[in-house]
């Protein structure tokens, strides 16, 4: 193992307390989180039928060829910090050494929240089956509970978040399960019925078609981040040469299989263009097969999996700022540790702006937390993948993407097809970011006395 490569794994001084089956229970219940309960009328309805498999099926491609950019990242940086640590580490000779970081955390701060957010408006819009009459402020003090609860939950050492991780990944299963299982036995007794209802012209190429499949896969990309969780916390890993890539790709596949047949299911018992215009659509589905008490038995249920997918998202996003601070990127309170070895501060202060981010409205949230992390994010990482095979040799990487540079390609591609198609205020929105973002850097840099692009020690 090259110097520097142990040199980045030994740096954080966090325990290594997760092993392969956390860190996939990780990245599953983040990944499915409260996703497909609230986001499958939206897809539905981007591609106005069945067809909107194919966002899915564009998803899941998507997702492997980019799991293969972070796996080769991860392995090569596994530290704490994720994405922020690839693009320093990956650029560290370039005269974008300084800003590719800093513009990560700028975005980050924005869109890190956003997500963890959308989970509690999840949560709350289907607290909405058992109080239908409750009324708006009511939901927002529920928000403001559930990021005290998170937060709660967190603020203790990652051996107990693991043990912690299983639990909630097996409430997430009990759910989805239940839904498949359901869907099934309704299919062998009754056919696949509306499921096969497609429009006229459903797969006829035009620029609506086009269209509606880049809001399908940016709905089903929405639903599936969440693949690459572990890499925020690659000081917390064991074994993480092999355990990072094999946690990505067993959770894509697996959650894949769980999308495309849930979907499936949920349309084969209401009809889509009823299910399009649902938003509860997974309660209806159970009540209309058992009754009643079906559906206040899954609501239960995804209630616990919506609320589920903030805590590990909370776990990872809170190492974030904590790993800049330690490099002196970002602001210093954020590299304080607590006595049992957790980024308290930074942890304190992502729960709260999470918490301020559930009170807005969730398409809003979506679609601008993706298209604002695109950029900066995911487009920059695949050119650091390319930058470290070239330049940074001094770099070992464990794992090599297979088939370089096709998955990368395919994961560029895909990424400027879903920002390209998103819209034109989400589209500036993106690019208003990144603008802010270099102002701010060139700020920040002129303040300090130093010039804005120069080549790192």
């Amino acid at each position: 193992m090259s110097d520097q490569h142990q040199q980045i794994k030994q740096k954080y001084g966090l325990v290594r307390g997760l092993g392969l089956l956390e860190a996939t229970a990780l990245n599953m219940t983040n990944m499915v989180g409260f996703g497909p309960f609230i986001t499958i009328p939206f897809i539905i309805a981007a591609m106005g039928g069945p067809q909107c498999m194919l966002g899915w099926l564009a998803g899941t491609i998507l997702s492997i060829c980019d799991g293969m950019v972070w796996s080769e990242l991860a392995t090569a940086m596994p530290g704490s910090g994720g994405s922020y640590l690839f693009l320093k580490e990956s650029f560290k000779r370039s005269r974008v050494a300084g800003l590719l970081p800093f513009l990560f955390i700028w975005q980050f701060m924005v869109s890190g929240p956003l997500e963890v957010g959308s989970a509690y408006i999840g949560f709350a819009q289907y607290t909405g089956y058992f109080f239908p009459s409750w009324a708006p402020w009511q939901s927002r003090l529920l928000v403001l509970g559930l990021g005290l609860l998170t937060i709660t939950l967190l603020y203790r050492q990652i051996h107990a978040i693991g043990k912690l991780m299983i639990l909630l990944w097996a409430g997430m299963l009990l759910t989805v399960g239940s839904i498949i299982v359901s869907g099934l036995i309704h299919m062998a007794h009754f056919g696949p019925g509306p499921a096969l209802d497609f429009p006229p012209g459903a797969f006829h190429f035009s620029t609506g078609f086009a269209l509606g499949l880049g809001r399908a896969m940016l709905i089903a990309m929405f639903d599936f981040l969440g693949y690459y969780s572990v890499c925020y916390v690659g000081g917390e890993v064991r074994n993480p040469e092999h355990t990072m890539p094999r946690a990505i790709f067993y959770s894509v596949i697996a959650v894949a299989l769980i999308y495309s047949v849930m979907n499936f299911c949920l349309i084969s018992v209401v009809p889509w263009r009823e299910a399009m215009q649902s938003k509860l659509i997974v309660s209806e589905y159970m009540q209309s097969l058992y009754g009643g008490w079906a559906g206040s038995t899954i609501t239960i249920l995804v209630l616990w999996t919506a609320f589920s997918s903030s805590v590990p998202l909370l776990l990872g996003y809170s190492r974030i700022p904590y790993a800049a601070a330690i490099d002196g990127h970002f602001f210093k309170p954020f590299a304080r540790l607590h006595a049992k070895q957790f980024p308290y501060f930074s942890l304190l202060v992502m729960g709260i702006l999470s918490t301020v981010a559930g009170l807005i409205n969730l398409e809003w949230v979506i679609t601008a937390m993706l298209t604002g992390r695109i950029l900066v994010q995911f487009i920059a990482q695949i050119f650091a993948v390319h930058y470290l095979r070239k330049y940074r040799t001094d770099i070992e990487r464990p794992f090599k993407a297979w088939l370089y540079p096709l998955p990368n390609a395919i994961a560029l591609l895909g990424w400027s097809y879903i920002f390209l198609t998103s819209g034109w205020v989400f589209i500036l929105f993106g690019l208003l970011t990144l603008a802010a973002g270099v102002v701010a850097f060139w700020l920040w840099r002129r303040s300090a006395g130093l010039p804005a692009f120069s080549i790192a020690n």
